[in-house]
């Protein structure tokens, strides 16, 4: 079944991927390489407000409103040769989408009122990212950066699904979260990375536990877990990642350390503002002397007035949270794992444009593959499904902030990469 589920995954994205080829352009260089560095402060802006009707299949699932968002603006400054970056990141969530975050089925992580969220995604804090980035060069085609903040991101996994140009549309986060980016949200992080031509290499000091259900303040707490990451980006339009990270006592629920390892691959091309991304990626979480492994592919394809995206996941999810729940006991095999598969396919039409403000209307499915053990709680074959609008903050001169990551100089202020 997982095979077929594969199959029908890659063969989705490959679709998507060729619908761009007659069209595309020669890939375009990013800014840096267009722009030398002003010297005065350039801004970036990014964000989105999903009004959504969200329904969610099977027994365990059900019906609700919510209102997903999330903002987030960069300011830099160049001094000298170096560049001082300071960026922000808020969610209303606790607000539009309550403590108990949102429902999606097979999704778990987090806790609340000393119990585990199960089928529900959590929501954001209000504070998602406060920090600060310095860059300065090394050499002519090496640089160093110091980055860090009350709120950040550690060098651990993809850039986090919000960012993710392939993910763009789709409102939903994925069901592999907790084993590839759910640390984008640390309250307290140090990193250094220094980057040479189309190499990067990041390391983190920063505090791995999850935040706690108030999600209005900063949870301060020791800088405990480290991490590292390497960054390959060959040409503007592929970039690939690796990276590992030892986090302390993260969970609320399950004290114990968790050593998480992910591997992804991004590719992004433009034809003015239309473009065709994609982006698969693998991690596992170790903990407790067991591993639990994720995988994924999505993609997206813009064209005019019209979006398309998808994403096809595999995900060992922690069986005995669902079966504790259902018979209110805690006698399951707490190491006991069942891969469930996900298929998700929809499409975004936009209906308004008004002073850079993009308003759509879309809609969405998802399909999955139900273990055994699972189709007692969740049903042999519950469809979910969205519909949706969606508006975004006008983008400004320098384009949306996709595929960034705390620790990487803003578009301008960086030592050009190498030239294809």
């Amino acid at each position: 079944m997982y095979g077929r589920l594969l199959k029908l995954a890659v063969g989705t994205t490959m679709a998507l991927t060729c619908l761009s080829a007659s069209a595309a352009a020669q890939a375009e260089h990013q800014h840096e390489h267009m722009n030398p560095p002003a010297r005065e402060w350039q801004f970036m802006q990014d964000g989105v407000v999903f009004g959504l009707f969200n329904h969610q299949g099977g027994p365990s699932g059900g019906d609700e409103f919510v209102v997903p968002n999330w903002w987030m603006g960069m300011a830099s400054l160049p001094i000298g040769t170096s560049s001082l970056t300071l960026s922000a990141m808020f969610s209303l969530d606790p607000a539009t989408v309550g403590i108990r975050g949102y429902r999606e089925i097979f999704q778990a992580g987090e806790a609340v009122d000393g119990e585990p969220l199960i089928d529900r995604q959590h929501p954001h804090d209000f504070f998602m990212q406060l920090a600060a980035a310095w860059r300065t060069p090394i050499s002519s085609a090496t640089g160093l950066t110091i980055a860090g903040g009350p709120v950040g991101e550690p060098a651990l996994g993809p850039v986090a699904f919000m960012h993710r140009a392939s993910a763009a549309e789709n409102p939903l986060a994925p069901l592999g979260h907790h084993t590839l980016d759910s640390s984008h949200i640390a309250f307290g992080v140090i990193t250094a990375a220094i980057d040479h031509g189309p190499w990067a290499i990041e390391g983190s000091l920063f505090n791995g536990r999850e935040p706690d259900q108030d999600r209005w303040d900063i949870d301060f707490g020791k800088l405990d877990s480290v991490s590292g990451r390497l960054w390959f980006k060959p040409t503007s339009t592929w970039e690939f990642q690796v990276s590992t990270g030892h986090l302390v006592d993260p969970e609320e629920l399950a004290p114990g350390n968790i050593q998480r390892t992910t591997a992804s691959a991004a590719w992004m091309k433009r034809d003015g503002a239309d473009f065709t991304a994609m982006t698969t990626g693998y991690g596992v979480n170790v903990e407790h002397g067991a591993a639990r492994q994720s995988i994924f592919v999505e993609a997206t394809r813009h064209l005019g007035l019209n979006s398309m995206f998808g994403r096809a996941e595999i995900v060992q999810v922690e069986t005995d949270l669902w079966l504790d729940a259902a018979t209110s006991s805690s006698v399951s095999d707490e190491h006991r794992k069942d891969a469930v598969g996900a298929l998700t396919i929809g499409a975004v039409r936009d209906v308004l444009r008004w002073r850079g403000f993009e308003g759509g209307i879309g809609a969405d499915a998802t399909f999955y593959a139900v273990p055994d053990s699972l189709k007692a709680t969740h049903g042999s074959h519950p469809v979910s499904f969205q519909v949706f609008v969606r508006v975004r903050p006008p983008a400004g001169s320098m384009g949306r902030m996709w595929d960034r990551r705390m620790a990487q100089p803003m578009p301008g202020h960086a030592m050009p990469m190498r030239h294809e």
